[in-house]
């Protein structure tokens, strides 16, 4: 109801409003914030109840899709978070609950929501095609894990629905702390909300979603607020350690951590021979660890000899020519060997899957004109999020859902313990010193042959480090590539051993 207010009133009201804020700012610093951050929209719930066949079980569930804001120490307004809750009903506080997000940083959980684990799931070529136009077929997911955990997709700010407010500086939120921070206080908040403070507790992701695994687990059972115990972590697509990953100058692991990726992309594709992409791999990772690195280590004190042997067997292992090996100085980066291994095809391959094949605009390039694996999937993700929350949830916004949204990874602070990215960025430590202080948690990595964008041996190399329990560790493969669920028999795999694991506790 509105109340009608004399003109004259008005009008003073107006002027007060107008002339009293710059005088009392000043001597009212919270009246200051308060005007510099615009009072937060009220925060938009949705709910709506369905059910469907999951595991082979028929299951009820509730949907909640919600905002939740976030406030800097003083109570001024900074972020709205969403998540998006399928919890089965009647409710079960004993249940596991299984939180997830997705990377990037700046990706929405659309990937993992949609393609692997949501009641949902957008129909894509299983079979490394390009999805082309719409419609895209939104279908039913019997590999939705609703049978054995409730799940919780967590958007953080700037990706998907979730936004910073006006006035809320990037750096609040944007980095791998603060990321952290804000999706610990996410997951405490539904803990306190839903009562599941005893229930058992999932957390993973998905590539850099791995990284915020590492990161929130810090926050959960670390150096924060040590107080919300978990059961398990689920890594999926891992890259833990950036170092090994960066091609600079002198770094020679980031060419031993590719290796067994070229060598299964060259199987895949005909250019070598092997009995399977396990056999391949198993033999590339030997190779890698072995003769490769002492040849990359010996630098320009490398004998020729050694040098011969070594140029014949990656030959051998990747399919790429002795005379190509030899101008790149035994050292191959990614995004060269996408172009070079089916160059006589005209073809590049994919960075995200590597059992994807794109046309440049010519074939005489160093490195591919874009990724075929993600432009193969990216528009059928997206239609289906959108289809999913504003047609069937009834999510009203005016915003833009971020697939990949560009400022947090644009504005990231990469610095962790005061070194940025440069220095030896690995998260790692952090798995080991929750394991080490929670005999019951469990770590499990999901990897996919033909991932370049977060290669599997750099994933096993990172994990195997002193300070990790190895017997509690446990390494899955799948004949796919970083989202290795687009492949429905690598979906329904993955949904298997992520059951039997959570299962298993």
């Amino acid at each position: 109801m509105t109340i009608a207010r004399p003109l004259a009133l008005l009008a003073a009201t107006a002027l007060c409003t107008i002339a009293a804020p710059a005088v009392f700012a000043q001597d009212h610093p919270a009246a200051a914030a308060a005007a510099a951050h615009p009072a937060p929209p009220e925060p938009q719930v949705r709910t709506v109840d369905r059910s469907g066949t999951f595991g082979g079980q028929r299951i009820d569930y509730r949907v909640t899709m919600q905002e939740n804001l976030l406030s800097a120490d003083d109570g001024t307004p900074e972020a709205m978070v969403v998540t998006t809750s399928y919890v089965r009903t009647p409710r079960d506080t004993s249940r596991p609950v299984f939180f997830l997000f997705n990377g990037g940083p700046g990706s929405g959980s659309v990937w993992l929501q949609m393609g692997a684990f949501g009641p949902m799931r957008v129909a894509i070529p299983s079979d490394a095609q390009d999805d082309g136009g719409p419609p895209y077929p939104l279908l039913p997911n019997p590999d939705s894990l609703l049978d054995v955990a409730d799940l919780v997709f967590i958007d953080p700010p700037g990706t998907g629905f979730s936004y910073l407010l006006d006035g809320t500086d990037p750096e609040r939120y944007y980095g791998l702390t603060q990321d952290a921070e804000a999706v610990a206080t996410v997951i405490r908040r539904w803990l306190n909300e839903n009562g599941r403070w005893n229930s058992p507790k999932y957390l993973g992701g998905e590539s850099y979603g791995t990284t915020r695994t590492a990161t929130v687990v810090n926050q959960l059972e670390g150096s924060t607020y040590n107080d919300v115990g978990l059961n398990g972590l689920i890594l999926i697509s891992t890259i833990l350690d950036f170092a090994a990953r960066e091609p600079t100058p002198g770094n020679e692991m980031a060419y031993v951590t590719t290796l067994p990726s070229m060598a299964t992309t060259a199987w895949f594709h005909g250019r070598v021979q092997g009995a399977s992409a396990a056999a391949v791999a198993e033999e590339a990772r030997q190779y890698a660890i072995g003769p490769y690195i002492h040849a990359l280590l010996q630098g320009n004190a490398l004998p020729a000899e050694e040098r011969a042997q070594v140029r014949a067997e990656l030959s051998r292992l990747t399919g790429l020519s002795e005379t190509y090996l030899d101008r790149a100085d035994l050292r191959v980066t990614d995004q060269r060997f996408y172009k070079e291994l089916l160059r006589d095809q005209g073809l590049t391959v994919g960075r995200l899957d590597s059992r994807y094949t794109g046309t440049d605009y010519d074939d005489a390039g160093e490195t591919p004109d874009d990724d075929p694996s993600f432009y193969g999937i990216d528009a059928g993700y997206t239609a289906a999020i959108n289809t999913w929350t504003r047609e069937t949830l009834g999510w009203e916004t005016t915003r833009e859902y971020q697939s990949i949204g560009s400022d947090p990874g644009r504005l990231w602070d990469w610095s962790l313990g005061g070194r940025g990215r440069g220095a030896y960025l690995n998260v790692a430590p952090y798995i080991g010193q929750a394991m080490r202080q929670n005999s019951n948690l469990r770590t499990f990595v999901a990897q996919g042959y033909y991932d370049f964008a977060t290669p599997f041996f750099g994933a096993e190399l990172s994990l195997n480090r002193t300070g990790i329990p190895q017997d509690r560790v446990q390494f899955h493969y799948y004949d796919a590539g970083h989202m290795m669920y687009v492949r429905d028999e690598d979906r329904h795999q993955l949904s298997e051993d992520i059951r039997a694991f959570i299962r298993g506790r």
